[in-house]
């Protein structure tokens, strides 16, 4: 919602917001804009007026200000919607879809494209840093989306994506997530095949080779030239053929590797192999549009990642902290196994809490343990869960304990850390600060470090637009 707001500002629309609060980074993003915030929702639309109320997916039936449109028969969109009605329509959509790496994947071909000198416009799950924004507005015929499969409104149930019309594709992966909308991940599968239908002739698709889920919703019907994405490590048993793009480390390097032509080599931006996947997604895609991938090494040089994705915060005590936006058991296993890449020989501390619906609702209890098994350690927050957390990291004999709440994670990783650990927090809330909270801890211990601040992600909210009188 705060890329949202951002591009209506750009736009030339008047803007102001509704939200239960604004947490750093999205609230900054929006207060810097100069945009009129209302923290909660107890008023009525004559209040806030406006021409057009664009309701996020985390507001529902039940909340006063929506009571208050709906009795009042104001004009509201969803926020997908209002993109194609007033944003994207006549440009050269490029969406970025998957259950994991969506964030990251944008990040990295927002990046090539503006280093190519195509100056894409945007909208990102996260703040960019090398741009400094979540979203923007340009001249440029290219405009680079996120794409969740997540719905749009408690009135528009369709996912995000199917509003972009996309011209071109990455899917990175498909995984079942989700649960409060779908039951299956044969339901995800056909969505996915949804979004595929929506691509025209002329378009491109880049789909990850070794995903069952994805092959099985290539299979349902592909439209458009359609090429797959992996590493040497993928398998391609599940169904996908072989991958057109290939990568492989060399020395250090990424090989980047298409149809058996080596095209280029480079350092790799971020750590991990799930990132090599994103990266060669963003490069293969970039390529299509007229970034090429020969270009790679000079495109991706000052590449940073987007705020809480292995956020490297600081260091206090000898024992450096790290932030992540994780919140489903493949993400966990995978984030790890990166910080273990980028600081090797290093005890890991993995602080995590089960935030998103599908971790409260248990889902993944008998995923959990073995998710985080590549940490030393594990410390989750249980608080509000219907099931038993220690009993999930039972499986880690002794590695893995269940705490109530963040307090008390607080207090079992300052016990815990010393000199040469890394600790890793993993939520997609605020997780009570608890980041900051860690080093600050830590840095008690040693006067002379210097922690930064933390980044945290708000909740999607309700904005409301109106048109400027001069436009």
């Amino acid at each position: 919602m705060a890329g949202l707001a951002t591009i209506a500002r750009q736009c030339g629309w008047e803007v102001s917001g509704s939200d239960a609060a604004f947490h750093p980074p999205m609230g900054r993003v929006v207060r810097d804009l100069g945009i009129p915030l209302f923290t909660g929702y107890d008023a009525d639309c004559d209040a806030r007026p406006a021409d057009l109320h664009v309701v996020g997916n985390a507001v529902s039936r039940g909340n006063p200000l929506v009571e208050s449109i709906l009795r009042k028969g104001r004009p509201m969109t969803s926020g997908p919607q209002f993109l194609r009605d007033h944003v994207l329509r006549g440009r050269k959509v490029l969406a970025v879809a998957g259950t994991h790496g969506k964030t990251t994947t944008t990040a990295l071909l927002v990046h090539i494209l503006e280093k190519a000198g195509l100056s894409p416009g945007f909208l990102a799950g996260g703040v960019l840093p090398s741009l400094g924004a979540c979203a923007r507005m340009s001249d440029s015929e290219w405009f680079v989306i996120e794409a969740d499969e997540y719905d749009s409104a408690f009135f528009d149930k369709r996912p995000k994506f199917m509003h972009y019309h996309p011209r071109g594709a990455i899917l990175n992966n498909l995984e079942f997530d989700h649960a409060d909308i779908y039951n299956s991940a044969d339901e995800i599968v056909r969505q996915f095949h949804y979004l595929l239908r929506t691509i025209p002739d002329d378009g491109k698709i880049l789909a990850r080779a070794g995903d069952a889920g994805l092959a099985r919703a290539m299979e349902m019907g592909a439209y458009s030239p359609a090429e797959f994405f992996g590493g040497d490590a993928d398998d391609d048993a599940d169904g996908a053929k072989g991958a057109e793009w290939r990568w492989r480390m060399s020395g250090g390097e990424m090989e980047v590797w298409r149809r058996g032509k080596l095209r280029c080599r480079l350092a790799p931006p971020l750590p991990g192999a799930m990132n090599r996947n994103n990266t060669l997604a963003a490069l293969a895609l970039a390529d299509w549009a007229g970034a090429k991938v020969e270009d790679a090494e000079k495109h991706l040089r000052d590449f940073a990642a987007p705020l809480r994705r292995l956020q490297f915060l600081g260091e206090a005590a000898g024992a450096r902290v790290y932030d992540d936006f994780a919140h489903h058991p493949t993400a966990y296993a995978e984030t790890i196994r990166a910080l273990r890449e980028a600081d090797p020989g290093r005890r890991v501390i993995a602080v995590f809490e089960p935030r998103s619906n599908t971790m409260k609702a248990g889902v993944f209890r008998d995923a959990i343990g073995a998710a985080l098994a590549e940490a030393d350690f594990a410390i989750g927050c249980g608080d509000g869960l219907e099931w038993s957390l220690a009993e999930a990291l039972r499986v880690l004999k002794g590695r893995g304990i269940a705490v109530a709440d963040s307090g008390a994670a607080l207090a079992r990783v300052l016990a815990l850390a010393r000199q040469g650990d890394s600790v890793l927090l993993m939520s997609n809330g605020d997780f009570g600060g608890l980041p900051e909270k860690v080093l600050r801890g830590l840095a008690g211990r040693d006067n002379s470090a210097r922690p930064r601040k933390t980044r945290a992600k708000t909740d999607d909210g309700e904005t409301a637009f109106s048109r400027r009188e001069d436009d």
